[in-house]
């Protein structure tokens, strides 16, 4: 009857034990919930309102740029590298309230700064490349360029690791600032005026100085064709089936493309009119006599 009432209180007294062990680590996990709930709560709301400041303080850096009127690459490089650098800090400022120490981050990135460059070693090269652009500019924003890789475009932008790209049918290209920096680049926009060519062919047994005077009747009705340098009207090559006549002319870059298309439109329906033949291939088959 002792025993069974010793044992009796023991187990009430284990039981009693394990209820003020568990109350115990549930408090304790309340108070550490309480306590990260607030830390999640606090860092949301310093990355909601620092997002809102930041895009204020990029507009309002974007119109101090434009005030200062600078080129439009050079202020597209240097909004993209302020938003980088305010995205960092307000990243750090984030990591911080979590409770993560911010030394300790700092510390095990430099311990690992040689991995970190040699993984980011592209991307240094890139913003290199964006400044060498910035400051030798072989091209700006608006500029047309045959870039590497035949990658073709007018620049929309010069961010801190790409150049972006609109092609003629508004795809939107983003080239590595790296490759445009170390490779040959092709740009379309920087002279003020470009030589226009073409070939036109005609058949033989036309008049050479008919065909080079209504081709300078043509030259000479369109304004937009410079004077000086003076045109070039000459026999190019006897092919095959043709006499090539070929014609260089000088335009305006923004006139070019109008004044290519529109001169072979205009000498299409000339040569029609004064009755001057366009070759087709022909073959003349000689038989032989038995």
């Amino acid at each position: 009857m002792f025993l069974s009432s010793l044992l009796n209180a023991l187990l009430a007294a284990e039981a009693k034990t394990k209820l003020i062990n568990v109350e115990q680590v549930l408090d304790k996990l309340l108070n550490w919930s309480i306590e990260a709930g607030k830390d999640i709560l606090a860092a949301l709301i310093i990355f909601i309102v620092g997002r809102f400041v930041i895009k204020q303080l990029n507009r309002l850096f974007r119109k101090i740029l434009e005030r200062r009127k600078l080129e439009v690459s050079v202020q597209t490089f240097l909004e993209s590298l302020v938003s980088l650098l305010l995205n960092l800090v307000l990243a750090f400022a984030v990591i911080s309230k979590l409770g993560v120490e911010t030394t300790s981050l700092a510390a095990l990135l430099a311990s690992a700064g040689v991995a970190v460059g040699m993984a980011l070693s592209g991307n240094l090269s890139n913003f290199a490349g964006g400044l060498i652009i910035l400051v030798f500019k072989p091209f700006k924003v608006g500029d047309y360029i045959d870039g590497p890789d035949d990658e073709s475009g007018t620049v929309k932008e010069i961010q801190i690791f790409h150049t972006v790209l609109t092609t003629l049918d508004n795809r939107l290209i983003y080239v590595p600032n790296g490759l445009l920096s170390s490779n040959a680049i092709t740009n379309y926009s920087r002279q003020e005026t470009r030589r226009a060519e073409w070939v036109f062919g005609v058949e033989y047994g036309e008049d050479f100085d008919k065909v080079k005077a209504v081709l300078q009747r043509i030259i000479d009705n369109d304004p937009r064709i410079l004077k000086d340098p003076a045109p070039l009207i000459a026999l190019g090559a006897l092919s095959a089936s043709s006499v090539d006549i070929k014609v260089r002319a000088w335009a305006k870059t923004s006139d070019y493309w109008d004044v290519y298309f529109d001169m072979n439109k205009t000498v299409y329906e000339t040569f029609n009119k004064e009755g001057i033949g366009f070759p087709f291939p022909q073959l003349t088959v000689h038989q032989a006599k038995d």
